[in-house]
């Protein structure tokens, strides 16, 4: 059963029928810094094998962002592609997007949480997230090549 919250005409839901995946799609291939040129089918795979928590304007249209959940429900979740557009940007919507998110019944108890940020640590601290306390234990295997390759073998393939 989705979860939902609703605040000053805005709505969260993790209902995954209301998703706008063209413009999650667009706001990451576009705008984000961390998957830019991202292809709409891994954004869409990606989206069918997390929790969404869907920020939509009155009426629950429009989109008007995103935190995307991988988890497993018991020990772990990682917190990606979090965005709320510009235009809805400076009404505190991400912190409550944020909130909605530790606030889920289905994700209580969870060990640990983690997340990746260039420019949110502020946003990401008024909800509990502190720096790694032991950066030495942690590793990552990261292609950030993967989307320009991809499109680059695309167009070949095209172009034949």
């Amino acid at each position: 059963m989705p979860e939902e919250w609703r605040r000053d005409g805005f709505l969260i839901s993790t209902d995954p029928a209301l998703l706008d995946l063209h413009v999650v799609h667009r706001w990451l291939s576009e705008s984000s810094y961390w998957v830019r040129g991202i292809p709409f089918d891994v954004v869409r795979r990606g989206t069918e094998a997390s929790l969404n928590f869907g920020l939509y304007a009155a009426g629950g249209k429009p989109q008007a962002g995103l935190a995307r959940i991988i988890t497993d429900y018991a020990t772990f979740a990682y917190v990606c592609d979090v965005f709320v557009l510009d235009e809805y940007r400076g009404r505190g919507l991400g912190v409550w997007l944020m909130e909605c998110v530790a606030a889920h019944p289905r994700l209580q108890g969870l060990r640990r949480w983690m997340l990746g940020t260039k420019d949110a640590h502020t946003l990401y601290q008024k909800t509990g997230f502190t720096p790694v306390a032991a950066p030495d234990r942690w590793m990552e295997k990261a292609d950030a090549e993967i989307y320009t390759r991809a499109a680059a073998a695309s167009s070949t393939t095209e172009d034949a």
